[in-house]
């Protein structure tokens, strides 16, 4: 798709079909009103929807690579996975490195940056940096987080771990009651690295100290942190009443009930503070079965994994699948699932969204049968 013009072009929360001229760069260089089709490659989107990829802040591996596990040999593998992050229509994505050795850690971080100095294949997903999701974690809600690696959550922890990879490292999960001094969560920010409460038995008292120290995220919503209490609203009801804070949300229906997806985003005013990620696990792009994981194994069906014990450890599902599931379980109009997997979560990262200047990568959106459908545009 180069030097086009795409017509009838229906935009997320705008009620006008629009004009979008795309250059050969895949860059928008007007949104418009207007027709004016000379000299231009004309598509015709009959009203369907039009958006950037999706944007996913937490992927722990994919095609049977989990990013704690990169070595040299991985750089390949990550070729193929950022090619077929693509083809599920992702355009930007953070590894996710959880809870491992530091050794591991620190390699894997390594061979990240390797291979983003490396020319990658066009209609490729770009890694955009790292999400440390531990190792400074709660031991209480470790979740699938093996417990032998977990730090306690001081400066001294939190600078072996970094390393002079602040670069790199966009976000960092981490349980803020672990650290009653309040000394990490500044030093972060200080960085320029998001923090996001998860793991953790935070109450709201506690999770607003660290909000107002500077921590702008929440991670995997619900999972891995105390329920929601009508005396004891805890780190999530802190975090959904509170502007300018980012909530992470499985939308997969089994790590979250579709009532409460819809109980929360409703609460949030529909995506103002809320994002859908994948949380998706190396056998993403495989079929069901039981794969290792670190030292253990987990089961795969119908695209959630757990642990032995009936530990849920993510899923195996795409992220623009979220988006899907919001609109086919009645919880979100279009305009809203869409927005959950592409603008929203650029928002959180502070990145451009759908506008003149932008671009990389576009995704048209139908109504089919009652069920939202989607294909790349340069397909």
């Amino acid at each position: 798709m180069k030097n086009c013009c795409l017509i009838n072009t229906k935009l997320p929360f705008v009620n006008d079909l629009k004009t979008i001229i795309i250059d050969e760069n895949q860059h928008i260089i007007d949104i418009t009103d207007h027709q004016d089709l000379s000299d231009q490659n004309v598509i015709d989107l009959q009203g369907d929807y039009l958006s950037l990829g999706g944007v996913d802040l937490q992927i722990n591996g994919g095609l049977g690579l989990a990013f704690p596990d990169l070595d040299q040999r991985s750089l390949s593998k990550l070729t193929e996975i950022c090619q077929y992050l693509w083809s599920v229509g992702v355009d930007e994505f953070l590894p996710a490195i959880v809870t491992t050795s530091l050794d591991k850690i620190r390699q894997s971080i390594n061979i990240i940056r390797e291979f983003q100095e490396q020319k990658q294949p066009n209609k490729s997903a770009r890694i955009r940096g790292i999400h440390l999701e531990g190792p400074c974690l709660n031991p209480a809600k470790k979740g699938a987080h093996p417990a032998p690696f977990l730090l306690p959550l001081n400066l001294e922890n939190i600078k072996k771990i970094i390393g002079e990879n602040e670069d790199l490292i966009k976000i960092i999960t981490l349980a803020p009651e672990l650290d009653p001094q309040g000394e990490v969560i500044p030093y972060l920010v200080k960085k320029g690295i998001i923090v996001s409460l998860g793991h953790s038995l935070a109450t709201a008292e506690e999770a607003k100290r660290a909000f107002e120290k500077g921590a702008t995220m929440v991670t995997h919503a619900f999972n891995a942190m105390p329920s929601l209490h009508h005396r004891e609203p805890g780190l999530l009801g802190e975090a959904v009443t509170r502007e300018g804070v980012y909530c992470g949300l499985i939308a997969d229906g089994q790590h979250v009930a579709p009532t409460m997806l819809k109980l929360v985003l409703q609460a949030s005013r529909y995506g103002q503070g809320i994002f859908v990620v994948s949380d998706a696990l190396a056998p993403m792009g495989l079929t069901d079965g039981v794969y290792p994981w670190d030292e253990r194994q987990i089961t795969v069906k119908n695209g959630t994994a757990t642990l032995p014990d009936g530990t849920l450890s993510g899923t195996t599902l795409p992220l623009l699948q979220g988006a899907q599931n919001l609109f086919d379980w009645g919880i979100c109009t279009v305009d809203q699932a869409i927005d959950l997997v592409t603008d929203a979560p650029r928002r959180a990262l502070g990145l451009a969204t759908f506008q003149v200047g932008n671009g990389g990568g576009f995704v048209r959106w139908s109504v089919k049968n009652n069920q939202l459908t989607w294909q790349r545009m340069d397909n």
